[in-house]
């Protein structure tokens, strides 16, 4: 039994370092998300850094479409698990990360804005350390009451949902907000949604499927990723 803690105690990740590749444990979702999280990674050479990498959930796919692998968290058993599967690992706090300016090609920031008090500084690293001509990838949980009710009241009470407590929805991005932040910095994001296919997801529940793809859609109220070049 895992203790109770706060909503969005980031403890949690650390009760949990031993879900990161369980395929039906409390990370499942976090690979399907990754997947659809590089559909917008332009094919490689190049380095690609991934903010808040956790257990390096990306580090198959981001080997295959063939770019060095930088991942960055606080969590010190995520990192673990993330440089046993090949990612290089450096503990660092998102919005302070220890790389000069322009130096990647790539930068994704899957699933961390929404955790943190601050999102749009972190965008501001993201963007520093990125060079132009590069490509930001980032996905999040929109601040509405939709956000709030599929994300946490019905999300945290399904199988692959987010385990409860994890998500504060007080936490959660302004969409208009966001993109002005990254405008400031020279990205100009693109905004669309996500949601699970719902017949994958029910095979993957009758054990038929070994994961559920993430689908676009045109709102983004809920889960959504922003994607934009660096000028």
């Amino acid at each position: 039994m895992h203790p109770v803690r706060a909503r969005n105690d980031l403890q949690q990740y650390d009760d949990l370092h031993d879900q990161w590749w369980q395929p039906r444990g409390a990370f499942a979702m976090l690979h399907w998300i990754a997947a659809a999280r590089m559909r917008h990674v332009p094919p490689g050479p190049g380095r690609l850094l991934d903010v808040a990498c956790g257990g390096g959930v990306m580090a198959p796919l981001v080997r295959q479409a063939g770019y060095a692998h930088v991942g960055v968290d606080l969590g010190v058993p995520a990192l673990r698990e993330a440089r046993r599967h090949g990612v290089a690992v450096a503990r660092a706090d998102a919005v302070q990360l220890p790389f000069p300016d322009e130096v990647f090609d790539v930068v994704v920031a899957g699933e961390v804005l929404e955790h943190v008090p601050d999102p749009h500084r972190l965008v501001a690293e993201a963007c520093r350390v990125l060079r132009p001509g590069g490509r930001l990838v980032l996905d999040t949980i929109a601040d509405t009451w939709w956000g709030r009710f599929s994300s946490v009241t019905v999300a945290e009470r399904l199988p692959a949902g987010p385990p409860p407590r994890l998500h504060d929805p007080d936490l959660f991005v302004d969409r208009r907000a966001l993109v002005a932040a990254a405008a400031r910095h020279g990205v100009d994001l693109e905004l669309v949604g996500l949601r699970p296919s719902a017949l994958d997801y029910l095979r993957w529940l009758a054990g038929r499927r070994p994961d559920v793809r993430m689908l676009p859609t045109r709102s983004t109220a809920g889960l959504f990723q922003a994607v934009g070049t660096k000028s």
